[in-house]
């Protein structure tokens, strides 16, 4: 009889870790033995035949199952499932006909569907890879795409709530303020003159400002954030962007916005498309648009949670949530060895200054930065909307960016009486054993627009997983 070595993996921690399984006629009770470095991981390695296999943990005494792996359910309860196949090459494997049905059909065709292969190539063992078919994937895609179709923006809003909007002649100095006291990264601007809302103030356009100025080699001072408006801004960086037209004069890009009954899809593509966090929600009962009204900003966070929220408990009419995000293509991801694909993965070191930060968000086109050890274990993160902690006690008008460091700049968003780990939870963490399932549910949460990925017990970044790459991957 052919014997497979398959390592089996017990993430959710425990005191007392042994495997059973259908391949020892649930006889055999295995010892697991925590993963040095990471004593919340159990594993073992057991040689096991070919085919249709069902197993379970016995964790301190309890029968469990890990829900982020194919399960179905048994005669010994919910079980986790795997099929292998010992031929040469990764080709999905057909369950043996004499397996016998279980009585929950649609969580069983959808744990087979999601095949686990393994290739032995000179008696070595190659990671088994979960694998989804081509039609499973099309469906998940279709019925993600209809959930968002059918449903719109309004259901968004909250029962209650602020947005906050600024006057684009508002003084740079008090707009900057504005969004650190308030704690947000964005706020659409109102131009009075014209009754309507004609554009957005972000993190990023601070970024500009204070790479600009230290280009022309200047700190930033109060009088020039009190003189100079936002609407100044708008206009300088529009010249900035070459946006000018045959008059030589500057002009400004349209307000990218949403209708409270657009759709959810609609919404989600208007985000993508333009490269922005979120989306104004906005609302006239005239038909020439006056007197609009601003009813919400819309992110991809809100519309993922919604997402979540429909399928939470109907998981399996979507069978691509079960699988590792490290199975499918999502995400940045740090290139193997050998590999010359992919983009590369911006990583930044304690000791590097505040303005290589700011110039690799900008050059790198990303959101941000993880901040990594010499070992590459992460530290923290450093974000677009971190730039706005610089407004704490007028911290801007006496740094240099060249100066200072990342490690000092984290620290101003931070005050030095919180725990450190509370102040750890801005930087979100998951495994490449992750399901996407759990990846969405943690991206659901407000305020976390990214993962990083890490190896368990090392915390050496392996990559990143942001709500962005989630929906194009979903929308296909």
């Amino acid at each position: 009889m052919v014997l497979i070595p398959m390592r089996f993996v017990w993430p959710s921690g425990g005191t007392s870790v042994f495997l059973c399984g259908s391949f020892s006629r649930w006889s055999e009770f295995v010892p697991m033995s925590p993963v040095e470095g990471c004593t919340t991981v159990f594993q073992a390695i057991c040689n096991i035949p070919p085919g249709y296999h069902q197993y379970k943990f016995l964790v301190d005494g309890e029968w469990r199952h890990d829900e982020h792996q194919p399960y179905a359910t048994s005669d010994y309860g919910l079980v986790n499932t795997i099929f292998l196949t010992a031929e040469a090459n990764y080709i999905p494997g057909t369950p043996s006909p004499d397996i016998p049905p279980v009585s929950n059909m649609e969580v069983d065709d959808h744990a087979r569907r999601l095949k686990t292969q393994v290739r032995i190539t000179d008696g070595a063992l190659i990671e088994a890879v979960p694998r989804i078919s081509d039609t499973d994937l099309v469906v998940s895609r279709h019925r993600v795409s209809a959930f968002l179709t059918s449903h719109t923006a309004y259901e968004l809003l909250p029962e209650s709530g602020k947005v906050v909007a600024l006057d684009i002649d508002l003084p740079v100095k008090q707009a900057f303020h504005i969004l650190y006291e308030q704690g947000i990264p964005t706020a659409p601007l109102w131009d009075f003159r014209r009754g309507q809302f004609v554009g957005v103030l972000s993190a990023m356009d601070f970024i500009l400002i204070l790479r600009e100025l230290g280009n022309h080699g200047s700190n930033l001072t109060e009088e020039e954030l009190e003189t100079h408006t936002i609407a100044a801004w708008k206009e300088g960086k529009a010249y900035l962007n070459r946006q000018i037209d045959g008059h030589g004069r500057a002009f400004s890009r349209p307000l990218v916005h949403a209708g409270p009954f657009d759709s959810l899809k609609d919404v989600t593509l208007k985000i993508l498309q333009n490269d922005v966090a979120s989306v104004p929600v906005i609302h006239s009962s005239s038909e020439d648009g006056s007197f609009p009204q601003l009813l919400h900003m819309a992110s991809l966070s809100g519309i993922l949670k919604c997402l979540c929220r429909y399928f939470r408990h109907c998981s399996s009419s979507l069978p691509v949530l079960q699988l590792p995000i490290y199975a499918i293509p999502i995400g940045t991801w740090i290139p193997k060895i050998g590999e010359s694909n992919g983009r590369p993965l911006a990583m930044l070191r304690p000791s590097d200054s505040l303005s290589s930060a700011l110039n690799l968000l900008i050059q790198a086109q990303v959101s941000s930065v993880p901040i990594v050890d010499d070992n590459d274990s992460l530290l923290d993160i450093y974000s677009r909307s971190d730039i706005t902690a610089l407004a704490k006690d007028k911290a801007y008008t006496h740094i240099n960016l060249n100066e200072m460091t990342i490690h000092q700049a984290v620290q101003l968003g931070q005050d030095s009486y919180t725990p450190y780990d509370l102040r750890s939870q801005r930087c979100q963490m998951c495994l490449p054993s992750d399901s996407l399932h759990k990846v969405m549910e943690r991206l659901a949460n407000p305020g976390i627009r990214r993962l990083v990925i890490v190896e368990a017990g090392s915390k050496c970044v392996e990559g990143i997983v942001t709500l962005g790459d989630v929906f194009k991957f979903l929308l296909g």
